[in-house]
């Protein structure tokens, strides 16, 4: 197979999201990717340093990619309107992207303590859903418990709708009116319980 000109670290980490979010992230390996890119396994390494690499830097992107789309999500929206604009774009992300996604889930404090390029886009993450329950008038404490309740919830209904978990015959985006619903009501009585 002959090199492919003009490959750089780039066009590698795309074609790995790519794959990733097509196949898994169990289907990202290394001979997939060259597979992929047309390139024997061994090029790859001009421009990564192997899979671990890979998957660090499809972290990162993710992390960076569902920070700035929350942000333009939650623009100028307070309250109720946010926390539907937030969680909306946040249950997009899993559908769009489910792999990558999967790459955001742990938080780097757990086993990267050292990568403060990663700390920085998961702070960017929590800060916009911070914006979104300060607006409920929520802060310290009780604004991070909102933001935990708020991720846990689009999480787990963003995942089980992905991997076929809401077999009955009833609109799933219906059942997620539901339950933005049912979290703002949560999050305006987690406000006057400060008060």
């Amino acid at each position: 197979m002959a090199p492919r000109p003009g490959l750089d670290r780039e066009q590698v980490l795309a074609a790995a999201a790519e794959l990733a979010d097509a196949e898994g992230t169990e289907g990202l390996t290394l001979g997939r990717l060259a597979q992929r890119l047309g390139v024997r396994t061994p090029s790859l390494y001009n421009h990564i340093d192997g899979l671990s690499d890979v998957q660090r830097e499809l972290a990162l992107r993710a992390k960076r990619s569902l920070g700035v789309q929350l942000a333009r999500a939650a623009a100028g929206k307070a309250g109720d309107d946010g926390v539907f604009a937030l969680a909306q774009a946040f249950r997009q992300f899993i559908k769009v992207h489910p792999a990558q996604y999967a790459l955001t889930v742990r938080a780097s404090l757990v086993d990267q303590p050292e990568d403060r390029e990663m700390q920085q886009a998961e702070a960017e993450i929590v800060d916009v859903a911070l914006a979104v329950v300060a607006s409920y008038g929520l802060s310290g404490a009780r604004a991070v418990h909102a933001v935990r309740a708020l991720r846990s919830v689009v999480h787990g209904f963003g995942t089980l709708e992905l991997t076929g978990g809401f077999g009955l015959p009833l609109d799933a985006d219906e059942s997620f009116q539901v339950l933005c619903r049912m979290l703002a009501t949560g999050l305006r009585a987690l406000a006057r319980e400060g008060q």
